[in-house]
């Protein structure tokens, strides 16, 4: 067999010894970092064991209270909203009522208005024609006894043709 076949093979024997010897290691590596975190998860166990062992009491002795406390919050909702229910009613039947009373005044207070406005125009046709009747009688015989004391300070029928002349002529 050649020289150079024998070497090959030699060289590869030692890579394998080389590559058997870095698993080895790489191996042993492995087998002491799964030995730590074997520690490290135990010890971190040990410590959350006792905190789930206290949460878990917690949420059993809260269990009953929390599923309390919602029942009620159910049963003050129920009730809150009974109540918006009959305020809203409440609230809307007065509306309604205080509408039909305003309208209802309204009514009232128009027919009263009629009411005055003819009062006010049957005052003023019964009072106030016989008043400007008199009124105008009144001021017919006031004009007529100026004119009877304005013909008896002149004189009569005949000085106030003249006077009336003389005027023109002036």
């Amino acid at each position: 067999m050649p020289v150079w076949l024998e070497v090959c093979i030699a060289a590869a024997a030692i890579a394998i010894v080389i590559q058997v010897a870095i698993l080895l290691a790489v191996l042993l590596q492995v087998q002491r970092a799964v030995n730590e975190f074997t520690k490290i998860v135990k010890s971190f166990q040990s410590r959350c064991d006792p905190i789930l062992t206290r949460i878990n009491r917690i949420v059993e002795d809260s269990e009953d209270r929390v599923a309390s406390i919602m029942g009620d919050a159910a049963e003050v909702t129920r009730l809150a909203r009974g109540q918006a229910q009959r305020v809203d009613r409440v609230f809307t039947e007065s509306l309604e009522r205080l509408r039909i009373q305003i309208i209802r005044a309204d009514r009232i207070l128009t027919g009263t208005l009629e009411v005055i406005e003819d009062t006010g125009s049957k005052v003023r046709s019964t009072l106030w024609g016989p008043v400007q009747q008199a009124s105008a009688v009144i001021r017919g015989l006031k004009t007529g006894l100026e004119f009877f004391r304005n013909q008896q300070r002149r004189g009569g029928p005949d000085s106030e043709s003249t006077t009336q002349d003389e005027e023109l002529f002036i």
